[in-house]
């Protein structure tokens, strides 16, 4: 907003025109945290991501969900923008692939099969393996290891532990996404025009066999 009045006696802008724009802006937000808890900001920032960006939440959310068909974890539903999460009733912001972990609660089956933990980690870091492997670099998933260091902090490992976990997840998550790549890459495709879980789950299965 500021270079916006600064700029505007050089483009013949109105200055009332990026003071009102800032008070929209401000009374937005005053609002937003209050009646929508921050919600609609975020909203009106998922306009101006690029197409570039969408792309690679695209790539990004796909990792997680061939992840979590490989090992066994339900998925429930995706979501790729901050207003399709909210049509879908569920806090702006928070999209992405939605799983249903509620085995990780059954304790008994976690002691006898420690194998669930491990995969959900895999899961966890998938998005993040996905932008490794496709841009070479990552901007996104630092909401994906808060989650795992909260799942690790619950399971009683030691903070000193976490970071080798995490790598450990990431380097799984690496190797299956390279030996499904034609898999990820059909993924990739039908999760842009928002096919249905079902039908990704169909295609994953075909690429596989």
């Amino acid at each position: 907003m500021t270079l916006s009045a600064l700029l505007s006696p050089v483009l013949n802008i109105s200055p009332f025109i990026p003071a009102a724009t800032t008070f929209a802006v401000l009374g937005l937000a005053t609002v937003d945290s209050f009646s929508w808890g921050g919600q609609g900001l975020t909203l009106f920032l998922d306009l101006f991501t690029s197409s570039e960006e969408r792309k690679r939440i695209i790539h990004h959310e796909a990792g997680h969900f061939l992840a979590a068909y490989c090992l066994g974890v339900p998925i429930t539903g995706y979501s790729l923008t901050a207003w399709e999460t909210f049509r879908q009733g569920e806090k702006a912001g928070i999209g992405g692939v939605q799983f249903d972990f509620s085995l990780l609660s059954d304790q008994e089956k976690v002691s006898r099969n420690p194998l669930i933990v491990e995969r959900t980690f895999t899961v966890l870091m998938a998005g993040i393996a996905a932008e490794k492997v496709i841009y070479n670099n990552v901007e996104g998933g630092e909401e994906d290891k808060q989650n795992l260091r909260e799942l690790l902090k619950i399971l009683g490992l030691r903070a000193e532990l976490y970071q080798q976990k995490e790598n450990w997840a990431l380097l799984q998550a690496k190797n299956l996404l390279i030996r499904h790549q034609t898999a990820y890459e059909g993924l990739v495709k039908l999760m842009e025009r928002r096919a249905s879980v079902e039908e990704c789950q169909q295609l994953i299965q075909e690429k596989m066999n």
